[in-house]
């Protein structure tokens, strides 16, 4: 069988750019390929949903604004029905002194993005939230506007749902082989015996992008970072709690009736999971997220933990940010990979960036050169400053 597109990875960033190559007028043959059509393991599905334009380079803000004005007019894209479950509660990110001159600096960068970000010092956030504990803090970034969190099911439903009339092929398989012919990819190999010949392979393969771009003979520094998410409900219910990370790297939101939080996987020694590991390391909860919450938000001393979950995300291990666009030598194979835990909330730009490079040889909407391959090939960071 021949595609014009082969699309490796079906969750969240692999349909955004099925559905903008579409909506951009592409009428030639899609193939999109998933082997889990069900997401039991997707980084997409297994995430904490979020979205912020807390980050440190314009770049980023510019991918998430573009998502945030998606959800804005959801019904008006996907129908009367359409629904993610929105709630736009912010993000709250405080800093020690340390990290103070970072947070002023990426304060200043969202302002300039036109972000709706305040920064505040010890004195106001605890006026703001009377809950929050202010030790060891010296300031901190409030989303009043445009940041939140939402169902990533109900997300990835959509798009998938509006693929079904757009003539696209889903193929439930995983790739065992890419073959190229000099300077560019000719057919990717499936573990079901079939060889799909193709004129141009977009990798959205997640946690599993390094692997495929390998297939090519194509080095990615893309490769999973294991995270836990714990469960747990406390007596006290504060509407008002944004999505909160503490200068340690834990982070807390609200969830219906429930609590969220993680960050605890220690960044010096992390390292690529087993991938079959989905194993809850409850230790981290209760040594190290425990204490810092208690420390943070004294209501939280007294908590009981219910439920977790466990994921794997695509970490780039050079700068933590995406890597978009095609290989410079090996032009037909593009890479929308590496985002470093913000995928799911800048696929939509993604897909949108990809799709006006394929069918109008350039990016209209928003210009993602800056994530281009060729830093990879230089060793040159392009670092993202705001992971969580």
């Amino acid at each position: 069988m021949r595609y014009d597109i082969v699309i490796i990875g079906g969750a969240i960033l692999g349909s955004s750019v099925a559905y903008y190559l579409r909506e951009e007028g592409f009428t030639g043959s899609i193939a999109l390929i998933e082997r889990d059509p069900q997401f039991s393991h997707a980084a997409t599905t297994l995430s904490c949903a979020s979205i912020r334009q807390q980050f440190s380079i314009p770049e980023n803000i510019r991918l998430s604004q573009f998502t945030l004005k998606l959800f804005r007019r959801l019904k008006e894209t996907f129908g009367a029905d359409a629904d993610i479950g929105f709630r736009e509660g912010g993000y709250l990110i405080l800093a020690g002194e340390a990290g103070l001159p970072i947070l002023k600096a990426n304060h200043e960068t969202q302002v300039a993005e036109g972000a709706d970000i305040v920064l505040e010092d010890a004195d106001q956030l605890t006026k703001r939230f009377p809950w929050l504990s202010a030790e060891g803090i010296s300031a901190g970034a409030f989303g009043r506007s445009g940041e939140g969190w939402f169902d990533a099911h109900a997300m990835l439903t959509l798009f998938r749902k509006a693929l079904r009339d757009k003539n696209i092929d889903f193929i439930t398989a995983s790739v065992s082989g890419i073959a190229r012919d000099g300077g560019r990819v000719t057919s990717v190999s499936l573990d079901n015996g079939e060889t799909l010949a193709t004129g141009i392979v977009v990798n959205a393969a997640g946690p599993n992008a390094g692997k495929v771009a390998a297939f090519a003979g194509l080095a990615l520094p893309v490769e999973p970072r294991k995270r836990n998410v714990f469960v747990f409900e406390a007596r006290e219910k504060y509407a008002d709690m944004p999505l909160l990370v503490d200068p340690s790297g834990i982070y807390v939101r609200p969830e219906g009736s429930v609590y969220i939080t993680g960050g605890a996987e220690p960044e010096g020694g992390d390292h690529a999971p087993d991938p079959n590991d989905f194993e809850v390391e409850w230790p981290l909860f209760e040594e190290v997220i425990w204490p810092i919450l208690a420390t943070r938000i004294p209501a939280f001393e007294a908590i009981k933990p219910t439920r977790a979950w466990v994921g794997h995300y695509d970490y780039n291990t050079l700068d933590q940010n995406a890597v978009i666009g095609p290989h410079p030598e090996v032009e037909n194979f593009l890479f929308a990979n590496g985002f470093s835990g913000h995928g799911l909330q800048q696929a939509p730009a993604v897909g949108k960036s990809l799709a006006e490079l394929i069918v109008h040889g350039g990016y209209r909407t928003i210009d993602c050169t800056a994530f281009g391959y060729e830093r990879v090939a230089e060793g040159r960071a392009f670092r993202e400053l705001n992971v969580i």
